[in-house]
């Protein structure tokens, strides 16, 4: 029987704006970053978004930068 993957919680907020971040339940930092900008309702014309994502249990912080368009998500510069 396959085991499901382990899941953390997470804090998630766009780069520059604190006070709209949530908390999600997610089996990584990057599904975490994804979950969080599909909920997202007010994107504007934006073509990607940044987001920080930190580890509510251990404090470990990541930012991503998401595309919009084709989903790809990186590391910040």
């Amino acid at each position: 029987m396959a085991q499901a993957a382990a899941t953390h919680l997470y804090r998630v907020h766009t780069r520059d704006r604190h006070d709209h971040g949530r908390l999600v339940e997610e089996s990584s930092f990057e599904a975490a970053a994804v979950a969080y900008i599909e909920d997202l309702h007010d994107l504007g014309s934006e073509s990607e978004i940044s987001v920080i994502v930190r580890d509510e249990d251990s404090g470990h912080e990541h930012c991503f930068r998401v595309d919009l368009h084709s989903g790809d998500t990186a590391a910040c510069g």
